[in-house]
């Protein structure tokens, strides 16, 4: 039996895509990567780019990107991802990272990636989830990118941060009280940082209790808390985009971001809205993200059913059509 059951998780976490890892110069030091590409037998393919969300993500999200990577070989595309700096002992420190920083990365990646032979650089297209969607744009502002697929972008950082706290609150039950006490830690937060309020001065004022952050965590924050996606998605206008949003998202207010894209990138006609009632902010399914036992189990024995129903078809489909002509269709919202 626990021979079977080995053989049923290899066979699961086999997927249809040959991978390799790869090294990228930027900035004086190396992004360690992971290329994949389709085993159809051709020579020349398209290319997504994965920009990660916040925290330590390794090239491959441990794993998680690679259902994603296997849709994207049946569509014709190969992905490409690194290890965010100091993850996986890749040099650098991703906390030292500005949206500016992590767009110029991004960018060097896409530029490397054209000058390889087996990279059809006129199709090249970006991934982003969560944090990245202050990036992906900045990418596009630097290098021409065939399409984009922002996966629960926020839109204005500290709006978020109090969408999120909000959004947890209610899910805990949280008291008026408890609310009330929460919101004014916040407030106080956002007091210190926009006098740009050293370390030791957070922890002071939580009362000697730092309550989890760090200061690199903290640097991280003073550098980036005023991350606003709005003007910097004028440079999507007329790329097509996939916005994918998840109904119980309680990172994201996905009316908000939602709504930014539309105004924004709708009269473009470029714009394809999808919406998953049975997903949670990693677009991964609900039921199965309120519990690590779940998580763990399918991700040994059925990898792909962590996600949404249709999240991984909708991507392949979406890139099969950027990859025969480069326009997705018309905004749409499912």
């Amino acid at each position: 039996m626990a021979t079977g059951l080995v053989g049923v998780v290899l066979w699961q976490n086999s997927y249809d895509m040959e991978e390799q890892r790869v090294s990228i110069r930027h900035g004086g030091h190396t992004l360690n990567g992971v290329l994949a590409t389709p085993k159809d037998g051709r020579k020349h393919h398209g290319l997504v780019v994965y920009v990660h969300g916040d925290g330590p993500v390794s090239a491959t999200h441990d794993d998680g990107y690679k259902p994603m990577w296997e849709a994207n070989a049946k569509a014709g595309y190969a992905s490409l991802s690194w290890d965010k700096p100091g993850v996986a002992g890749a040099p650098g420190d991703w906390l030292a990272q500005s949206m500016d920083d992590r767009a110029n990365e991004a960018a060097a990646a896409i530029a490397w990636a054209r000058a390889r032979p087996d990279v059809d650089g006129d199709r090249i297209g970006l991934w982003g989830a969560s944090q990245a969607g202050w990036v992906l744009p900045k990418v596009a502002a630097k290098t021409p990118v065939s399409f984009v697929i922002a996966v629960s972008p926020a839109i204005n950082w500290l709006q978020q941060g109090r969408y999120n706290l909000l959004a947890e609150l209610r899910a805990d039950g949280a008291s008026a009280a408890r609310t009330k006490a929460e919101i004014a830690k916040s407030d106080t937060t956002r007091r210190l940082l926009k006098r740009h309020a050293t370390f030791e001065e957070y922890v002071r004022a939580r009362g000697g209790k730092a309550d989890g952050m760090t200061a690199d965590r903290w640097g991280f924050i003073s550098k980036n808390y005023t991350a606003d996606a709005t003007q910097d998605l004028r440079a999507l206008r007329g790329v097509p985009v996939l916005l994918t949003l998840a109904d119980h998202d309680i990172n994201v207010d996905t009316a908000d971001t939602e709504r930014v894209y539309r105004k924004l990138l709708d009269a473009g006609g470029a714009l394809t809205v999808k919406r998953y009632p049975d997903a949670a902010h990693s677009l991964l399914k609900q039921s199965i993200e309120q519990s690590d036992l779940k998580i763990t189990l399918t991700a040994l024995f059925s990898p792909r059913s962590l996600f949404a129903d249709g999240f991984l078809d909708d991507q392949r489909q979406f890139c099969s059509e950027a990859n025969t002509n480069n326009t997705p269709g018309q905004p749409k919202r499912a």
